[in-house]
């Protein structure tokens, strides 16, 4: 199970995660999990170019260190990298020592103070010692393209039904979710550039 727009008393709960950004404007924030993936990831970035949307990218080290030029395209195109482990742990079955070994491991590859836990999942005590290091990002709403059950009109549905100004909003650039993402995410450019709103990277300030 899982929630696609997160609620309201989990933000509560866990205050000093980024769950979603002011509504002040009319800007999105559309966030890449697991990447990056040979021609899923290179798709992805021509898609955003369309646009003129930026995005960040939570990469996994261990697919980063395979694929060093996409890593630089990612960059080039304007858009943020983030660390996402090295080897995409869930911190609620991993050691506190083990999690954060794998996160400075990845950073030895990803060089960025965003990070996202895989799969949303890590303890208090794993986040305590982030926040000394990393703004670790959440997200507002989930695309749920990486659920294989729903339809993709569905996984469509489940971002146009919970955007908000300022919503943090997770797509995944891996093979699993590739079918799910390659129909809503141009159809999601589209119809929020035709509302006027802009597509904007995190950054750590």
């Amino acid at each position: 199970m899982y929630f696609i727009k997160t609620p309201e008393i989990l933000k509560k709960l866990y205050p000093r995660q980024v769950w979603s950004l002011p509504e002040t404007r009319k800007e999105l924030y559309l966030t890449f999990d697991d990447g990056p993936t040979p021609s899923i990831t290179e798709w992805t970035l021509k898609e955003l170019q369309k646009f003129g949307a930026k995005a960040t990218f939570f990469l996994v080290g261990q697919n980063a260190e395979r694929h060093p030029d996409i890593i630089s395209a990612i960059k080039q195109g304007g858009h943020a990298i983030g660390n996402h482990t090295y080897k995409h742990l869930n911190g609620w079955s991993t050691s506190t020592n083990t999690y954060i070994k794998d996160i400075l491991k990845c950073d030895e590859i990803v060089s960025s103070k965003l990070f996202r836990p895989p799969y949303g999942r890590i303890t208090k005590s794993q986040t305590s010692i982030m926040l000394n290091r990393y703004k670790v990002v959440m997200w507002d709403v989930l695309s749920g393209d990486f659920d294989q059950t729903i339809t993709k009109e569905r996984c469509l549905k489940n971002v146009l039904n919970n955007t908000e100004p300022g919503s943090i909003i997770v797509f995944h650039d891996s093979v699993k979710a590739a079918d799910r993402m390659q129909y809503a995410l141009p159809r999601v450019l589209e119809y929020y550039s035709e509302k006027n709103f802009s597509f904007s990277p995190l950054s750590i300030n």
